[in-house]
């Protein structure tokens, strides 16, 4: 019995093999009878008759002629054009400050008063004193006119005539030294008011009012700084020397402060002073430069960046930086070509920075090229533009073509078609 049972299984076994390698059969003599997407496998594969590259997606731009500035960029400092700390120049109390923090001021403006009591009072009694010795002295030129004619008579020794002269000579002296206290004294209580030695804006006040100054005080009342025009410091490294000089005598020295985006413009100004010596310590030389600050945009202290203007390169051939590219032979560009595909060309650049690269050789003005995309891209590659409102996005059409004749073949590879024989 068990054997019966174990040749029915068999049996079973050997049907079921049969039947499994008939269906096998039959699915390799018909083409698409196993799977319906064996015929969209076999039409795209790299090796097919039918297959086609897929166009990468690109960027491009032209190339064009445009006069391109030379410059060197820098890192500088905002100097005031003139810093004055105020003062006290006599000792005594702080009467009154006359000023608001923050405002500006005029030169000659009253900033602070001192109590002018005792340099006022000197000053009285110089006044004093030449007045008293200016009526000796009148009284001594009397005398003297009196003895000049008795020695004329000769009632009188000439002896006693020089005598008086020379008193005469002696109080007329006795005046001008008054007059030198009276000014000294004049000049004293004029330091009791203390005014602005510029224009320029104050700070905030460094001394409260009913404190005793003196001269010697550390700390001033407040320091005065002039904002317009103001400065800009920064160094270069001394291999660009002969250019500035050269750019300096040639008066096309420009210097451009710019934001922190390195791009916007705060304030144009003029390349003033070059340093006349060079630090032998970091091999670069210092500079000044001059800006009119109407809007205060610079403040002193502050950090910036500098452009300064060399000079130009006339009607030269720019293209964007990020289509250069580098490679073992060196620089090269991909052009779009009327077959719509990417070609290599090697080109020959100069001044570079993060917008725009000169293009010595290699391309000509009008020429239009790929500015991305470069990962998925090789020399002869089909591309497809991104940028149609670019120029040359019309020889991106033949690459567009393709897609649309292969789209057929696709759908009907999808349903399980053969593909028509060619």
């Amino acid at each position: 019995m068990i054997r019966a049972d174990r040749r029915i299984l068999m049996a079973l076994g050997a049907l079921a093999l049969a039947l499994g390698s008939g269906a096998a059969y039959r699915a390799g003599m018909i083409p698409g009878a196993g799977r319906p997407d064996a015929a969209l496998e076999d039409d795209n594969a790299p090796g097919a008759p039918g297959a086609k590259s897929r166009p990468v997606s690109v960027t491009v731009a032209k190339t064009r002629l445009q006069d391109v500035p030379v410059t060197v960029d820098a890192v500088g400092t905002v100097q005031a054009l003139n810093s004055v700390t105020i003062r006290t120049q006599v000792d005594g109390r702080l009467l009154n400050l006359a000023f608001t923090e923050g405002q500006d001021v005029k030169k000659g403006e009253v900033l602070a008063e001192i109590d002018p009591a005792l340099y006022k009072a000197q000053y009285d009694q110089a006044v004093a004193k030449k007045a008293q010795d200016e009526a000796n002295l009148a009284n001594a030129r009397v005398d003297l006119i009196r003895y000049e004619k008795l020695v004329a008579g000769k009632f009188l020794s000439h002896q006693q005539y020089a005598t008086q002269k020379a008193l005469v000579t002696q109080l007329e002296a006795q005046a001008r030294a008054d007059q030198a206290a009276i000014d000294n004294a004049k000049t004293t209580l004029d330091y009791a008011t203390i005014r602005s030695p510029i224009d320029g804006r104050v700070g905030i006040r460094l001394v409260d009012v009913g404190n005793i100054l003196h001269p010697s005080d550390q700390n001033g009342i407040v320091v005065v700084t002039q904002l317009r025009p103001i400065n800009i410091v920064f160094t270069l490294p001394q291999q660009a020397l002969p250019d500035i000089q050269k750019a300096q005598a040639a008066g096309v020295a420009k210097v451009r402060a710019l934001g922190t985006d390195n791009s916007t413009v705060i304030e144009s100004g003029d390349l003033k002073v070059v340093d006349n010596q060079i630090d032998p310590l970091t091999g670069t030389v210092k500079l000044k430069a001059a800006f009119g600050n109407a809007d205060l945009k610079l403040w002193p202290g502050q950090f910036v960046n500098v452009r300064l203007m060399l000079d130009t390169i006339p009607h030269a051939v720019v293209a964007p930086s990020p289509a250069v590219q580098r490679g073992p032979n060196g620089a090269f560009v991909y052009v779009l070509g009327d077959d719509g595909a990417a070609h290599m060309r090697s080109v020959t650049t100069g001044r570079q920075d993060e917008n725009i690269v000169v293009i010595v050789s290699g391309v000509e003005p009008g020429t239009t090229i790929v500015t991305s995309g470069f990962s998925r891209i090789a020399d002869g590659s089909p591309v497809r533009v991104n940028n149609p409102e670019e120029p040359g996005s019309a020889s991106a059409a033949a690459p567009q073509e393709a897609n649309r004749e292969s789209a057929p073949r696709r759908e009907r590879g999808a349903r399980g078609e053969r593909p028509p024989e060619r």
